[in-house]
């Protein structure tokens, strides 16, 4: 090659590498910018709850009730939990049992239709479910607007991502585990209990542990089934009595309070969003710890 077209070359890579790295400088500020646009409206909305919320925060949230009867948040605290802690109990045997079938034994047609079901469900919108179980549940079987009605709706709710979720953490365990047990004369449910599902425990876990912040942060279904009621519960009521009755919760007071005219209110929500917020963060380091703690999921 002579010294001409040498030289003539040089120029032209120089300006290919130019237009790389402006294009790439681009694409790196373009990037940037989408980055801003997600986190500056979280960071935004998570320091104006924080702020607000910690603003707040007094003893008396914790053993008084919601206007009109107190100035606290205990049966709304206590309402959450009551129905999460149902929801789960409900749901996870339902959703976890799922998982199991569609990891051993869903390569069929009807392991295909119940992992179709569950997408759909967990793309229906949280209100339709909500007015489908007033129509069921409040309206056709009886119940009212109670707290059995609440929990079964939110356990329906988050049934899908249990199954799913536990399916994938069973199917992260090698098939090698599987043909060993085997191997040495274990039965089928022997291995399926006592060797895979061990193995994917912390996979459920991180599932039920996400199920359970989806409960926590409902609102839509509970207003059509749960109500609210600005007492706690009587324990020494009969238990016929607590089963239809209403009951309150964090989401229903962010939801309602924040838009009453007075102060207290106000600062009533923001609490309440700063429990629920703090619930989810603390699900969430949860989730990253038993993450953390196995190499299967």
């Amino acid at each position: 090659m002579s010294a001409t077209s040498i030289s003539a070359a040089k120029p032209a890579r120089s300006a290919q590498e130019l237009r790389r790295t402006v294009t790439g400088k681009i694409g790196w500020i373009a990037c940037g910018l989408a980055l801003l646009l997600v986190i500056g409206p979280l960071l935004d909305i998570v320091w104006v709850v924080a702020y607000n919320g910690i603003s707040a925060f007094r003893p008396s949230l914790f053993y008084s009730s919601t206007p009109p009867t107190g100035v606290g948040l205990w049966n709304a605290i206590e309402g959450t939990g009551v129905i999460s802690l149902a929801a789960m109990i409900i749901a996870c045997p339902i959703g976890i049992g799922a998982g199991i079938y569609l990891s051993e034994y869903g390569n069929n047609r009807l392991g295909g239709t119940i992992r179709f079901l569950s997408d759909v469900l967990t793309g229906t919108p949280s209100i339709v479910l909500g007015y489908f179980s007033y129509i069921v549940l409040v309206g056709l079987l009886g119940w009212g607007l109670a707290a059995p009605a609440g929990a079964v709706t939110i356990a329906i709710l988050i049934v899908p991502y249990l199954a799913r979720i536990t399916e994938l953490a069973l199917r992260q365990v090698p098939v090698a585990i599987r043909e060993a047990g085997f191997a040495l004369g274990a039965t089928e449910p022997t291995v399926i209990f006592k060797i895979v599902l061990p193995g994917a425990a912390s996979g459920v876990v991180t599932g039920a542990l996400l199920a359970l912040a989806i409960s926590v942060g409902e609102t839509a279904p509970l207003i059509y089934t749960a109500g609210f009621s600005a007492y706690p519960l009587d324990l020494t009521a009969p238990i016929h009595s607590l089963l239809h009755s209403q009951i309150g919760y964090l989401t229903y007071v962010i939801w309602s309070f924040i838009e009453q005219p007075d102060a207290q209110s106000h600062a009533l929500a923001f609490a309440a969003a700063f429990l629920v917020m703090l619930f989810v963060l603390i699900i969430n380091i949860g989730v990253r710890l038993v993450i953390r703690r196995t190499k299967f999921v």
